[in-house]
């Protein structure tokens, strides 16, 4: 017998329940809205989201199973499926289309339309679910044994542990709650500073770290290892690079200087510097992966021959392949007509092979190395760079060039992440025993509401603050601006941008994750040492001796984190809307408070302290008559 015949889920197949429900689909939309605005803000800030499926399913087990009494696994599994859906499509979107708006800033082109949004977020959303159906056998069945995929198998444990849901779920209830009051006080009433920067006299480096919940958060969840990468990279950048740069005397750097402190250097200077180590890291990790990526689509490329229903069973059962043809011909040709997508014929048809390519690549390597290590800027990287030669070489030029490889590089970028997204889910389903055509369905659910969200979602965060801001500062948006600017007018300070290629190289041969290192450098470095403050409290309950108390731990430590990264970016949303209509100032109480700076960098140590505070209270907190 194989691997995939031994195998039985938790819900055979004989036994039919509740899945497709309008509880399990008006739930789901609801956090995937959430999690997708949340994550959009996360991802413009800090150049890196989280993944939204344990805290979907926890959330879902909480609401499912204790406050409507109902014994439905399979029903929360759907929840979680169309949840996280808006975590990754937010993730494909604020990697690129930023970059519209920032030509917009620039007086390139118009800002694009909330239309365009969406629909190329749609677009290319449900491609990468129709792209995903024909590789299910391969990669989630026939490789069961094979590709653990981590937050597909996880997500399945946590549904399985339903017992514990509720709890659970207050959990991520109470992170949501304790990062909305903290995001409120430092950036709505403005109370306390939001950053504390420290320097010494005569040297031209300065360190410093932000306070923020959401920040610390990802470095809790990361875990220390990458934390530190991103804090070596900002350490190198602030505390080596800007000081040689300064001590070089050039006019124009020493100006930029006096200006803006160190901060003027960085978003003169290093921002270049960290954008060639970001595209080299990109493309590193793409040929490092590149036999891999051959053998997985040569593989997918056969199973399609035997894709199928199987054998009639619930659990065997995908969206028919006609369909699947039918809505890929379909969405291809409306990449190409839709007069709001700014993509031609040939546009259209670098999406389809790009885009059944990364999408190969995607499911493939998550099933590996997690979503989290997922290449997705890579794929993008490379699918810009081709674009807008192709582009240019074929007579297109200016706006016209740039707006359409933002375009087609946005929907490939979409493509891959939900194809990985996808992929997770029905690996949870498949433990489980989930209907995968009723799972599919709620990918394309979640899709179409979580695109219909982001266009408004970024239309918010860039009238409120504006892309490139110290509040949004969109890295990896900028980077891609870089490149097609690049490629499309050659205009670009190259010397910086070759020695962040360069330093790249050097942490590459020195055998260290290049990405994270390099989004070190192109970030301030006050947002990589509060990443670094929740590595380094991971860091603290890794080292507990006992396992099963270390587990329990961390697995609630990562669930508050991930409310916490919820809170504030609902808040963040709030806040955005606010100043949108001028009411931010009416709450501000910045002008009220007239304290040293001294006393001031005091207070936002308090409140930073409670914030991690808060993280180690609810990780440790013990069980009392079987409850939280």
């Amino acid at each position: 017998m194989d691997k995939q015949t031994e195998f039985k889920p938790y819900i055979p197949a004989s036994k039919v329940t509740p899945e497709l429900t309008f509880t399990s689909i008006f739930m789901g939309i609801l956090l995937a809205v959430i999690f997708g605005a949340a994550n959009a803000y996360l991802g413009l800030r800090v150049g890196m989201t989280v993944s939204a499926s344990i805290p979907a399913a926890v959330i879902s087990m909480g609401v499912i199973r204790v406050i409507m009494r109902k014994n439905s696994i399979l029903e929360s599994n759907i929840v979680q499926t169309i949840g996280s859906a808006g975590e990754s499509l937010a993730a494909g979107a604020i990697f690129t289309l930023p970059a519209l708006f920032l030509w917009a800033k620039d007086g390139v082109m118009d800002k694009p339309g909330i239309v365009e949004i969406t629909l190329i977020a749609v677009l290319g959303g449900l491609l990468g679910v129709f792209f995903m159906v024909p590789l299910r056998n391969a990669l989630i069945v026939k490789e069961h044994g094979t590709l653990p995929y981590p937050e597909g198998k996880a997500c399945a444990e946590v549904l399985l542990a339903g017992e514990e849901g509720g709890a659970n779920a207050g959990t991520v209830f109470a992170g949501m709650g304790f990062a909305a009051l903290f995001k409120f006080i430092i950036d709505g009433l403005k109370l306390v500073w939001g950053e504390i920067t420290f320097s010494v006299k005569g040297f031209a480096g300065a360190i410093g770290t932000q306070i923020y919940p959401a920040v610390a958060s990802v470095g809790f969840i990361c875990g220390p290892r990458i934390s530190s990468y991103m804090f070596s990279g900002g350490v190198l950048a602030w505390l080596v690079i800007i000081p040689l740069l300064v001590f070089g005397g050039n006019a124009d750097v020493v100006a930029a200087y006096n200006e803006g402190g160190a901060s003027g250097i960085w978003g003169s200077y290093i921002r270049y510097i960290g954008a060639g180590a970001l595209a080299a890291g990109g493309i590193i990790s793409l040929i490092k992966s590149l036999p891999l990526i051959v053998k997985t689509f040569v593989g997918a490329l056969k199973s399609m021959k035997s894709s199928g229903n199987g054998s009639g069973l619930r659990t065997e059962k995908d969206v028919p392949m006609i369909i699947v043809l039918v809505a890929i011909a379909i969405l291809t040709l409306l990449v190409w007509l839709v007069p709001a997508i700014p993509v031609s014929l040939l546009g259209a048809i670098i999406v389809v092979i790009f885009g059944f390519f990364f999408a190969t690549v995607s499911s493939r390597m998550v099933g590996i190395v997690g979503s989290s290590n997922n290449p997705v800027s890579g794929m993008a990287i490379a699918t810009l760079l081709f674009a807008t030669i192709i582009l240019k070489v074929t007579g297109n030029s200016g706006a016209e060039l740039m707006r359409s490889a933002i375009a087609i590089g946005s929907i490939i970028c979409i493509v891959a992440a939900i194809s990985g997204d996808t992929s997770q889910d029905l690996k949870t389903g498949y433990i489980l025993g989930s209907t995968p055509m009723k799972q599919q369905i709620g990918e394309v659910v979640g899709v179409v509401a979580s695109a219909l969200a982001i266009g408004g979602t970024l239309y918010l965060l860039d009238s409120a603050w504006g892309f490139g801001s110290a509040e949004i500062a969109a890295p990896q948006a900028t980077l891609m601006k870089m490149i097609v600017e690049g490629v499309s007018s050659g205009d670009l300070p190259w010397n910086l941008v070759f020695i962040g290629v360069f330093i790249a190289i050097v942490v590459e041969v020195l055998k260290i994750p290049v990405l994270p290192f390099a989004i070190g450098v192109y970030l301030p470095v006050h947002l990589n040492a509060c990443i670094m403050v929740g590595g380094l409290l991971r860091l603290v309950f890794d080292k507990i001796k006992d396992a099963d108390k270390r587990e329990k731990a961390t697995s609630n430590g990562i669930l508050f984190c991930s409310g916490m990264i919820a809170g504030e970016g609902l808040v963040g949303i709030l806040l955005a809307l606010l100043a949108v209509f001028g009411v931010d100032k009416a709450i501000d109480l910045s002008g009220y408070i007239d304290l040293p700076t001294a006393v001031q960098n005091i207070l936002s140590i308090v409140v930073f302290a409670l914030v991690i505070g808060s993280v180690a209270l609810f990780s440790l907190k013990k069980k009392k008559n079987g409850k939280n």
